[in-house]
């Protein structure tokens, strides 16, 4: 099962390059099998072809990533508002940053509008929405946070989580940052935390603690 494990992996791994590299429809399952090192049946037998290997990369990834949302907001009743989406943006960042090619490729990725990806709109991104409300309306009911349009927070909010990883060859070539490294998600962090301490926290600084924005990895 071990030698399995590690050849499925070795595709999984040749596929995102790739498919960053020349897209999905420039990719044949050959170069992948050619690059991983294994029999191209082999792609086909355990993934079910490309498109079956498509799916599990979008699937297995945003699995990830919703379960990183959820984390955040476990016992939320004992938890301040502003304490849960804090740790809900630091548990996005931090697995993207785990992922980063991935994250690259779903992300872009579900800007097509497929049939697969539409699938995954209705189950993975409306349970990121659900958790995104369920987090503010938490804190407006609580009084921590102000009452805004919640829908256009969380398109903001979300937007500048993803970007970094939807696009990281902007931020090298034109910031000569490095999306992946710790330093870049140390300063994003302080940065979006200060964001949603001015635009939507009534106390600024109230019950978040003064380090909170500081990024949290787990080991």
């Amino acid at each position: 099962m071990e030698k399995v494990a590690k050849t499925k992996q070795k595709v999984v791994d040749a596929a995102v390059a790739l498919f960053n590299v020349q897209g999905y429809n420039g990719t044949s399952i050959r170069e992948i099998a050619k690059r991983a090192d294994v029999n191209p049946a082999l792609v086909s037998y355990y993934f079910g072809g490309k498109k079956g290997l498509l799916e599990t990369l979008m699937t297995t990834f945003l699995e990830g990533y919703v379960t990183a949302i959820e984390e955040a907001v476990e016992n939320i009743s004992k938890k301040s508002a502003k304490t849960c989406l804090v740790e809900m943006i630091n548990n996005i960042l931090v697995f993207q940053q785990k992922h980063h090619h991935l994250a690259r490729f779903v992300h872009r990725e579900t800007t097509l509008d497929t049939t697969l990806v539409r699938e995954l709109m209705s189950t993975y991104m409306m349970k990121e929405k659900h958790y995104y409300r369920l987090v503010i309306e938490h804190g407006i009911k609580q009084m921590e946070f102000s009452r805004l349009p919640i829908d256009f927070f969380i398109m903001q909010l979300r937007g500048m989580l993803i970007m970094p990883y939807l696009h990281p060859q902007y931020i090298r070539e034109v910031y000569h940052l490095i999306p992946h490294e710790r330093y870049f998600l140390e300063r994003y962090m302080t940065h979006i935390t200060k964001w949603v301490e001015d635009y939507i926290c009534l106390n600024k600084g109230d019950e978040i603690r003064p380090n909170s924005h500081r990024l949290i990895i787990k080991q």
